[in-house]
């Protein structure tokens, strides 16, 4: 299972915001995309989904040529996205935006997850802070049991202790899951049960790439080791020898 851009070159107009980029997200696990505003891990991340077309390059799902399928063609052979913005409806209550999501069994996965939900079902999306709306957009991303989760900024809004939980969810999923943060979240490095797989973009392009170890600390920092000798290859794999993604699937 894995998903991937190889090449991948993405215009607005007359700009390009994708410069070439090739990164492979395997599953099951987390793959991070990191980036300040403007560095591309956003495009990078509609790219995958199918939102905006590529100018150039491939989108390649487990193994096949994925990059002529539309958005709608890929949610229905099991991809989710949760964009930055309008990730739910804000004009239907909590209750109807999970009943929408439910696949089967209902939605108590959903509440057993995020349980802040519960006294809110049956107010209007539209009403709920800025972290109650991406623990309900995120509630039904579990709800589809994916193959494949895009986030966008997953704990955006959120107290340290529901960003952590977040992203405890989210690295346990039985899917490809891929995220796009300005920072690499706490605890991400210290997991030894999964690996964590980081890319950096800047200015469209990818500077570095590896595991989440690999990643320094420091105030600032994004991928820190980017710039360093080693720091710009374009497949996530670890310098300890453990098995790299296969790029072409």
């Amino acid at each position: 299972m894995s998903i991937a851009l190889h090449h991948a070159r993405v215009r607005y107009g007359p700009l390009e915001a994708l410069h070439g980029v090739t990164l492979v997200a395997p599953g099951p696990g987390l793959t991070v995309l990191l980036g300040r505003n403007g560095s591309g891990r956003t495009t990078a991340l509609r790219a995958l989904a199918g939102a905006v077309p590529l100018s150039g390059g491939t989108v390649v799902w487990d193994g096949a040529d994925a990059t002529r399928l539309s958005a709608y063609a890929r949610a229905r052979r099991g991809l989710c996205f949760v964009p930055e913005r309008r990730a739910v409806l804000g004009s239907l209550t909590v209750r109807e935006n999970l009943e929408l999501a439910t696949v089967k069994d209902g939605f108590a996965p959903a509440l057993d997850a995020y349980p802040q939900l519960l006294p809110l079902l049956p107010r209007r999306a539209g009403t709920l802070s800025g972290g109650e709306q991406r623990m309900l957009a995120l509630s039904r991303a579990l709800l589809t049991r994916a193959r494949v989760v895009l986030v966008d900024e997953p704990a955006q809004g959120m107290s340290p202790t529901v960003a952590a939980r977040t992203y405890e969810l989210l690295s346990d999923l039985d899917a490809c899951v891929v995220v796009a943060e300005q920072r690499l979240p706490p605890g991400l490095r210290e997991r030894p049960d999964r690996t964590t797989y980081v890319y950096e973009l800047r200015r469209g392009a990818v500077v570095f790439s590896g595991e989440a170890a690999e990643v320094r600390h420091g105030p600032g920092d994004t991928a820190g080791t980017a710039g360093q000798p080693g720091a710009d290859r374009t497949e996530p794999g670890p310098r300890s020898g453990r098995r790299r993604p296969n790029p072409s699937g």
